[in-house]
């Protein structure tokens, strides 16, 4: 429940520290009091939008802290821990949510000092507080709301999940069936060019990093042709092939022959004492001869061991005159033509094997339908069961609100199978027969203001022993009601209050006698400046409170003497 609310520069509220009990606790006041910041302040902590303009003039910031008193194995707490947020270790330390506004209109939450999301804020405030304002019956009109309040009457959360499960596991094999189909028809529209690829990768039969081996290969061929070029001409220059030039040799051994004549003149004393000079030069020939033919020996050996083929550089041209124009047909690099193969044997591979998939998922496709459609059937007769009992459960709780000649009923009405969805294959919609022999019809075509809220009221007592809501809040909804309707709400809202902490904020004397706790709220202005003030009347300060909301400013004794009448009762 809701121990404590604390409240600081909200409007017109400079400082104000509540504590509340258990039951039903009231809050009274003249309009415009301000009853409505007070609520609109305990909304903050639960996620609502917060303003700059809700800070009270002359302050930097605004706070409202709410302290709650729950079990551990309350929901919170189970989301808490979902998001990784700290639980308190003692039992009965209580679950404190505060809000900050400043000026510059940013808002910070924090759940037990730590910070928290506004979204996650707005989830665990759900599962906390549930405010029913002046307008909140809308949301009872709203045909979307009536399937969660009749399940959360009674409806086995293993009926729901089975539903939900089976539903998805349907759809999602559905998605993948219709995904294989396109794919199926995309791959046949191009089957055609996709073979004739295949054939043509394969004929060509691409490696990787082909083209890097075939590039380095080409250019120690074109190496090898420039070396034995070179090697040739050398060679030619030593021996040449035209005979009508002087070889080496031969130049060398016609010197050499000469020097031979030379020397065997020697008798010629004028030469005489030159042989050894011509001697010397005659062995220097004959060296150079021997050198000759060893230089002219290495240098056949050499081109004798450079091997040269034409033909095999202009296959590696080919080769990569052929990958690089697969290369620009397809769009990918060389490397890429193997990987680009592979997958075009797959699209092909799997228009093979495409018809069987689609087979198998076609009988997976019925088989979870046929899953989902008995768990929404079993689903849909625990509804017609709950239905009826919700159907009289709320009727009778509309005859202590003097509505004893309304009908509730709760229509299934069954959904087309492309409107089925996870919560199962019917719709729920909640219907009011005001009056006898008058047709049931939907709220909103049927019911008054008054007799919406008291409709509401009777909702609440029905479902309150089902929920896991600590506090439930109910602003005005007596609005548009006197007399005895008045008391008959006012009871309600004590019944309630015995299995779940109420607040009720009203005007009706007959509601807030009904209460536990009062509160007045009023305004006070001092110095110049308005203030909210609250306080929590005593026995006597309620008899008060009550006349005055019974005769107005001027209290009689007959409208204290009501008022005791109505605290009595």
């Amino acid at each position: 429940m809701l121990i404590q609310l604390s409240i600081r520069n909200v409007v017109l509220i400079e400082k104000l520290d509540l504590t509340f009990d258990q039951g039903l606790t009231v809050f009274t006041g003249e309009t415009g009091a301000g009853k409505s910041i007070l609520l609109d302040s305990l909304a903050l902590t639960l996620g609502e939008r917060a303003s700059s303009s809700l800070i009270r003039t002359g302050s930097n910031q605004a706070s409202v802290t709410a302290c709650f008193e729950i079990e551990k194995t309350h929901p919170v707490y189970q989301q808490l821990q979902l998001q990784g947020y700290e639980i308190p270790e003692i039992t009965n330390q209580p679950l404190v949510i505060r809000r900050t506004i400043s000026q510059d209109g940013r808002s910070r939450a924090y759940v037990n000092d730590q910070l928290i999301s506004l979204n996650f804020l707005r989830e665990i405030g759900q599962l906390l507080i549930e405010i029913q304002g002046q307008h909140s019956q809308i949301g009872l009109m709203d045909m979307r709301n009536h399937l969660s309040l009749l399940d959360n009457f009674g409806t086995p959360l293993n009926l729901l999940n089975e539903t939900r499960k089976t539903y998805y596991q349907w759809t999602e094999t559905t998605a993948k069936l219709a995904a294989l189909k396109k794919n199926l028809e995309e791959t046949l529209h191009e089957e055609k060019w996709l073979r004739e690829s295949v054939e043509e990768l394969k004929n060509l039969s691409p490696q990787a990093e082909e083209e890097q081996e075939l590039v380095h290969k080409r250019r120690s061929l074109q190496q090898n042709e420039r070396h034995l070029e070179l090697l040739v001409s050398a060679l030619n220059q030593l021996a040449p092939q035209d005979r009508k030039n002087n070889q080496p040799s031969q130049v060398l051994l016609n010197a050499s022959k000469t020097l031979q004549r030379l020397l065997s003149n020697s008798e010629n004393t004028s030469f005489s004492e030159s042989n050894k000079s011509i001697q010397a030069a005659l062995e220097a020939i004959t060296q150079a001869e021997e050198s000759l033919a060893e230089a002219e020996t290495t240098l056949s050996q050499l081109v004798n061991t450079i091997e040269i083929d034409p033909q095999q550089i202009d296959e590696i041209e080919e080769r990569l005159f052929s990958l690089r124009g697969a290369s620009r047909k397809y769009g990918v690099t060389i490397d890429e033509l193997s990987h680009l193969l592979q997958e075009f044997e797959i699209k092909l591979n799997q228009l093979d094997i495409g018809t069987t998939q689609i087979k198998t998922l076609e009988i997976e496709v019925n088989q979870h339908r046929q899953k989902f459609e008995e768990a929404a059937e079993a689903l849909s007769q625990h509804r017609q069961k709950i239905a009826k009992k919700l159907e009289q459960a709320v009727t009778a709780e509309l005859k202590p609100l003097k509505l004893e000649r309304a009908k509730f009923l709760v229509s299934l009405k069954p959904l087309n199978r492309d409107a089925w969805n996870q919560n199962g294959k019917e719709q729920i919609e909640f219907l009011i027969a005001a009056n006898p022999g008058v047709p049931p019809a939907p709220l909103n075509k049927s019911a008054s203001g008054g007799e919406l809220s008291r409709l509401l009221l009777a909702l609440k007592v029905v479902l309150s022993q089902k929920s896991t809501l600590s506090a439930l809040i109910f602003d005005e909804i007596d609005s548009g009601v006197g007399g005895a309707t008045a008391s008959a709400i006012g009871e309600k809202l004590h019944h309630v209050a015995q299995t779940m902490q109420v607040f009720a904020v009203t005007h009706s004397p007959q509601v807030a006698a009904s209460g536990d706790t009062q509160f007045q709220i009023s305004k006070l202005i001092k110095n110049g400046v308005t203030y909210t003030t609250t306080k929590c009347l005593n026995s006597n300060e309620r008899k008060e409170e009550i006349a005055r909301m019974l005769a107005g400013n001027q209290i009689t004794d007959a409208a204290r003497s009501a008022a005791d009448s109505l605290l009595n009762k």
